[in-house]
């Protein structure tokens, strides 16, 4: 059976931060680890060369493939911050977020300066709440 391509590595994550470019996408990727740490309680892991995860879960789908993932990530893009869920959210508070789009199981945001933290920190605090309770 096949395994996922983006695997967990050793590599530092305060360096792959430290090394981000410009300021504002390296301000935002640490504001971002901070927020993402404190609410696991999980240390960061760069999985492949640019995701960050928090966390672990074991899955597996009915057609027998299972592996393992983070709880929560997010990748700092070129363009982008992309936040990795693994759970649904909730439309109400999704809709207080602020200026974003979503694709499946991911948020994009320009930067951090246009969405409300603290509903941001809610989504990844419920996320994170239904993929340890399943």
């Amino acid at each position: 059976m096949a395994s996922n391509s983006t695997q967990p590595t050793d590599a530092s994550v305060g360096e792959f931060l430290g090394a981000l470019e410009p300021q504002r996408r390296r301000s935002d990727a640490q504001a971002l680890d901070r927020i993402l740490s404190d609410v696991t309680g999980e240390p960061p892991v760069l999985w492949g060369s640019s995701i960050i995860g928090y966390g672990n879960k074991h899955y597996r789908y009915e057609t027998g493939r299972e592996g393992d993932w983070f709880l929560i990530g997010f990748s700092s893009r070129a363009s982008k911050l992309v936040v990795y869920f693994t759970t649904d959210h909730d439309p109400e508070l999704v809709a207080r977020l602020g200026k974003h789009t979503s694709g499946v199981g991911c948020m994009y945001i320009n930067k951090l300066g246009d969405v409300d933290v603290a509903v941001l920190q809610q989504l990844i605090e419920q996320s994170v709440s239904k993929a340890c309770a399943s």
